[in-house]
């Protein structure tokens, strides 16, 4: 895989209990490699933040009410530019927490699952039909395995971003 620039910012203290720096990173190249842009120059900003920032994201973004686990906002991959930005993701503590909770998951193995998800939204993917759905969720599990991670699907109902 071409480098790629991962810049993390935390605004949520909750955030500090988690190993996210490796997770995020590693998620990150794991996907990219996978299913990602073709090309140098690559950057992806990844906000760990926590319910009610996500909440304010979800209904300015999205004209939906309440938090969720992940957001994706793509960013312009213009081949010819020095440096593209494919996009950011947006992930809230809280609801991670307690998706990983309810599906028996460790946190840190639901946020690489997060974070490809993620990603992968950035890179395309969708899961706005059955089909959509089994493509993504098929190239997720692919790349969690290829992380040492078990399907999450076995265990938990898909995510919803």
């Amino acid at each position: 895989m071409d480098e790629c620039l991962v810049e993390i910012r935390v605004d949520a203290p909750a955030w500090r209990d988690v190993e996210f720096e490796a997770v995020v990173r590693d998620a990150a190249s794991a996907t990219l490699r996978e299913a990602g842009p073709k090309g140098g120059g690559m950057e992806l900003s990844v906000l760990l933040t926590d319910d009610p920032a996500m909440a304010d994201l979800n209904r300015t973004w999205r004209g939906k009410d309440g938090p969720t686990d992940v957001l994706s906002f793509p960013g312009d991959c213009r081949p010819l530019q020095a440096t593209r930005l494919l996009g950011d993701i947006a992930l809230s503590i809280d609801t991670l927490k307690a998706d990983a909770a309810r599906g028996g998951l460790s946190v840190t193995d639901h946020l690489a699952h997060l974070v490809v998800h993620g990603i992968l939204h950035l890179a395309g993917y969708d899961h706005e039909s059955d089909q959509e759905s089994a493509a993504m969720e098929k190239i997720e599990v692919e790349i969690l395995d290829a992380m040492g991670i078990a399907n999450p699907y076995l265990r938990e109902a898909p995510p919803h971003s």
